[in-house]
């Protein structure tokens, strides 16, 4: 089998799951993948239902956002997709849903707040929310200036470390050095925002848990010092 040719397998694999793990409606959302070596995408095709996706819908598309081989339009969110890995080189796949409780926060407007160690297992930080979008970027290249928002919520952070933003007004993106890593990614994204909605419910005071919890948790799965899970 061809690189390519797994790269589109693999891909619609992960959109496959989408719907699965509760995380899209209909044809809502998108997974990608890139082939770093060839500067070749292969990404979910726009307005398919899941149900009916087939592999040979998978559409391939190049950074430029040309499409080099696929009989459907891609999804409308590629040029978000190629933005994040124009910008983002270490990554090789990219999530975007409408899953609920994610979504929620991003129409709120708000970070998601590291407030237990479910959270700081993944990420040492909030998870960001970018800026709402001006006038003037959604009247021009919308779903390019989406990708620079997001971009420009990691001017000041990692993109490695905090593999995953909200959009205001919008919805989640997750990126990760595969395209089933971003997937996971997704879903943990969704379970983090569910969890922070349901302990503001509970005690709307809730403070941000504190530095040493955060940084013992993070630091077992993280870095050199890490030591959860098996060699």
């Amino acid at each position: 089998m061809s690189a390519l040719k797994e790269l589109k397998e693999r891909v619609w694999r992960c959109n496959k799951d989408l719907p699965h793990l509760g995380l899209v409606i209909r044809a809502f959302g998108n997974v990608s993948g890139i082939d770093r070596s060839e500067g070749l995408i292969a990404i979910k095709p726009s307005g398919v239902i899941y149900e009916d996706l087939t592999v040979d819908n998978i559409v391939v598309v190049d950074l430029d956002d040309n499409v080099v081989e696929g009989k459907l339009r891609p999804s409308s969110d590629t040029k978000t997709h190629t933005h994040l890995y124009r910008e983002f080189p270490e990554i090789g796949g990219v999530v975007h849903t409408h899953s609920t409780y994610a979504v929620a926060w991003a129409q709120a407007m708000r970070p998601i707040p590291i407030m237990g160690t479910t959270h700081a297992d993944l990420l040492a930080t909030d998870v960001p929310c970018t800026e709402l979008m001006s006038d003037e970027m959604i009247k021009g290249d919308y779903e390019k200036e989406t990708g620079k928002q997001i971009v420009g919520a990691f001017t000041s952070r990692s993109y490695i470390d905090t593999p995953m933003v909200l959009v205001a007004g919008h919805g989640p993106f997750t990126w990760g050095e595969t395209p089933e890593k971003a997937l996971y990614h997704s879903q943990m994204l969704e379970e983090l925002a569910k969890m922070a909605a349901l302990t503001l419910q509970i005690n709307s005071s809730t403070p941000r848990l504190k530095k040493t919890l955060v940084d013992k948790h993070f630091k077992r799965k993280h870095g050199p010092g890490s030591y959860y899970g098996q060699d």
